[in-house]
């Protein structure tokens, strides 16, 4: 299997000197294989118990693709639904690369077994025309919809949650701050390896220094990540959670940070400070784990017990 998933993988590319052109060559190489059934054996297999759909929300001027995690059970045959479920908005990481099909693997559990509606959003990914405020918004504007047709939905939108990996943690620290702003009410916010500041500070910190080379390459990732997320002109701490002016009232959080993770001080210091603004938040770390190691439960030992802890923080808050 190794030798087969080598085959298929695209190989690494030189982060500093990649073109535009190279990095949609990649990223739809790269994506193609994440979807694949080679990738299960590194991103695990969807839980049977969940029906698993691509799905368009269409919004103002534009549609946004979501992949959407139903139990099972909940459809009655007749195009109705049989309960109102609790929502998970999900957003995938990576960035510039990535689906929402690559967490398949906790999303689908988490709907089946809590059980829930969990609505993966497939964002708008990183590029030069593309920066962090349009993937954002797109996670931000499917919540709003997914709430405001909660009856379509099959959903209770008293009991929402956000939640998302890498990139994908950050967009959702910044949509827990906006449904605050907005007096949307959540009841959680999970945020796994978040990556939460894309100021000049983002590369100041000690994890950076001990695991930006090793056990991967994160910073060439990481510095890519910056300079499009925050095109010259961006007020980057406008699109950096850790440097929020207010954190308080927002939604209790849990914070799972890998330690073997470059920017696993991201995730300390954002707990910190939510912790300092009455905000309730619980920092769990995984000794060894590395960066998007709750994707992959196939080389990542500690992915299934860090799928239990999330697993277990949501139904605490979002049980009926």
């Amino acid at each position: 299997m190794g030798e087969v998933i080598a085959m298929e993988r695209p190989p690494e590319p030189n982060w500093p000197v990649m073109t535009a052109e190279e990095l949609v060559v990649y990223r739809n190489a790269e994506n193609r294989f994440r979807a694949s059934r080679a990738a299960r054996a590194l991103l695990g297999d969807p839980d049977p118990g969940a029906a698993i759909s691509w799905q368009k929300v269409k919004l103002p001027g534009r549609e946004v693709p979501v992949r959407v995690y139903r139990p099972a059970s909940a459809h009655d045959g007749e195009g109705k639904y049989r309960a109102e479920l609790p929502l998970g908005l999900h957003v995938h990481g990576g960035s510039f690369v990535g689906t929402a099909t690559q967490c398949d693997w906790a999303n689908s559990h988490l709907a089946a077994r809590l059980p829930a509606l969990v609505v993966s959003v497939e964002h708008r990914l990183l590029d030069q025309d593309t920066p962090l405020s349009a993937a954002a918004a797109d996670a931000w504007d499917v919540l709003q919809h997914v709430v405001r047709n909660a009856p379509e939905w099959g959903i209770d939108p008293a009991r929402t949650a956000v939640f998302g990996e890498s990139c994908g943690a950050l967009i959702s620290a910044l949509t827990a701050i906006q449904a605050r702003e907005a007096d949307l009410r959540l009841q959680a916010q999970v945020l796994v390896n978040p990556a939460v500041d894309v100021t000049e500070t983002m590369f100041d910190y000690a994890s950076i220094a001990t695991y930006g080379y090793h056990p991967t390459r994160a910073v060439p990732q990481l510095r890519l990540f910056q300079q499009l997320s925050v095109p010259a002109g961006t007020d980057a701490r406008a699109l950096s959670p850790l440097y929020a002016d207010d954190l308080s009232g927002l939604a209790p959080a849990l914070v799972v940070v890998p330690t073997q993770d470059a920017v696993a001080d991201h995730g300390r210091r954002y707990t910190e400070r939510l912790q300092a603004a009455g905000t309730p938040a619980h920092l769990t770390e995984y000794t060894g784990a590395r960066h998007a190691f709750l994707t992959l439960p196939g080389v990542e030992p500690q992915a299934e017990a860090a799928r239990a802890e999330i697993f277990g923080f949501l139904r605490a808050v979002l049980a009926a």
